[in-house]
């Protein structure tokens, strides 16, 4: 059970503990940053920095308010009723806790969400293209509220992934105000890298989608590991800087090309 007792940090051992966690709260709070970055890049400029910074304040006092609340959170994945066994499809019956439903709802608005997204680029690009209507921005209370809604879900994964590796609460919450603020630090650069290179935006909202998928399969019982997914993302995020730096020097080539005067 979780205690509520001040750590001994001159015990080398809490100190392992907590930068372990501080990194695990960090590489878990990857897909946290896409999501934020990419739905606070539908605001007007001058606002995204502050969608992003009260987006994640947000969700580092909702993650401190869970964790002082940590007891019922634990209660949260005490089964509530059981899913029947499909043969061939499932090992046996599986029971569904709070903490399952809340994991598949936030699963399948990813999915949603990252979809309509991935279409409404491909129809903006379409419309660009043929002198459409430009798209109006969206409100600051329509992407925070939307911030909010993912960065719930994503912390109850994340507290119930620290609570299996530590034990003091202390320790969690120093974790996620340390993690919250190098999401705070990085979410910018992340943001512009993503609004300067569309294809990096195809790019991460896929990956939110399979992430999606992922928390619907836990939601689910169905362990998907996470070092695959994301050392699949890693290899497509080199893959695609290549290609990125493959155009440039397309682009510089063709740019020279039409800058040379023509011999006659």
């Amino acid at each position: 059970m979780p205690e509520f007792i001040m750590p001994d940090f001159g015990d080398p051992a809490i100190w392992i503990s907590l930068v372990t966690l501080c990194f695990l709260e960090i590489v878990l709070g990857i897909d946290n940053i896409i999501f934020i970055s990419i739905v606070a890049g539908k605001l007007p400029v001058s606002q995204q920095r502050r969608a992003r910074n009260t987006g994640l304040l947000l969700a580092m006092v909702f993650r401190v308010l869970l964790l002082l609340c940590i007891n019922w959170i634990i209660g949260l994945t005490d089964p509530v009723f059981t899913l029947p066994h499909v043969k061939s499809l499932t090992d046996g019956p599986i029971p569904i806790s709070w903490k399952d439903l809340i994991l598949i709802a936030g699963g399948i608005f990813l999915i949603v969400k990252s979809t309509l997204e991935i279409h409404h680029k491909l129809v903006k690009k379409e419309a660009a293209e043929k002198g459409g209507v430009k798209v109006a921005a969206k409100s600051m209370a329509s992407v925070l509220g939307q911030i909010i809604l993912v960065d719930a879900v994503f912390s109850f994964d994340s507290i119930l992934t620290a609570v299996g590796l530590v034990e003091n609460v202390i320790i969690m919450i120093i974790a996620v105000i340390v993690s919250i603020g190098v999401m705070m630090l990085f979410a910018g650069p992340v943001t512009r890298i993503i609004n300067r290179q569309p294809t990096l935006q195809m790019l991460a909202l896929s990956f939110l989608v399979v992430i999606g998928v992922v928390l619907v399969a836990s939601g689910l019982h169905q362990e998907v590991s996470k070092s695959i997914i994301y050392s699949c993302l890693a290899f497509s995020l080199g893959v695609e800087i290549l290609n990125i730096k493959l155009r440039g020097k397309e682009a510089k080539v063709k740019l020279n090309d039409a800058d040379r005067p023509l011999i006659k």
